[in-house]
């Protein structure tokens, strides 16, 4: 089932999301569901923040991303495939010089931002079967993996940029809250709590 996705200003993205067990109430139905939810938006990563539910839950899938032709070769085979599910995930390490990379967010939609992160992290996590896991990543990948951990975190990619940027899309996100937007999913406004 394709579920609503939560817009900005939505407190649940603000909040700081709490672990969960492997008896959590029909989670292989909200597995399926948070996918074909992604997949429906044309998203590369969607945490369960995002469709209202404040646990430490996120998917990735960059399989779009390797068909970047700008990419190398290497680069867009590493992307190509890789789809994991992270729960109770927390970054141990982040190395490197930051780099920026301009982002999006399927709950701040038409609004794209440089954002500065590290290349390099180091994360523990519980895949789909709570089988527990330490590894690190790089590139485009850990990108996509920070910008879903800071979902479970409270964090949006927003809340990285400067002031004067805060201050020029400000306008784009009270619109966003209020529904005063097209998109081609479903969502779910915190000023109208209507769906589409």
């Amino acid at each position: 089932m394709i579920l609503p996705i939560v817009a900005y200003g939505d407190p649940v993205l603000k909040k700081k999301a709490k672990d969960i067990t492997k008896d959590y109430k029909n989670f292989d139905t909200l597995l399926e569901n948070m996918f074909e939810t992604m997949y429906n938006a044309y998203g590369v990563g969607l945490a369960a923040p995002q469709i209202g539910l404040p646990i430490r839950m996120f998917l990735v899938d960059t399989t779009p991303f390797s068909e970047d032709e700008d990419l190398s070769k290497e680069e867009q085979e590493a992307l190509n495939g890789f789809k994991r599910v992270f729960i109770n995930a927390k970054i141990v390490k982040e190395e490197g010089d930051e780099w920026a990379f301009n982002e999006g967010c399927l709950s701040i939609p038409d609004v794209r931002e440089d954002v500065f992160r590290k290349p390099i992290i180091t994360i523990e996590y519980l895949d789909e079967n709570f089988k527990p896991h330490k590894e690190s990543f790089d590139g485009l990948i850990a990108r996509v993996i920070q910008h879903e951990y800071d979902h479970i975190e409270g964090v949006l990619f927003t809340d990285k940029l400067s002031s004067l940027k805060k201050r020029l899309i400000k306008g784009r996100l009270t619109n966003i809250s209020k529904g005063k937007i097209n998109v081609d999913y479903r969502m779910r406004f915190p000023d109208q709590k209507k769906r589409r």
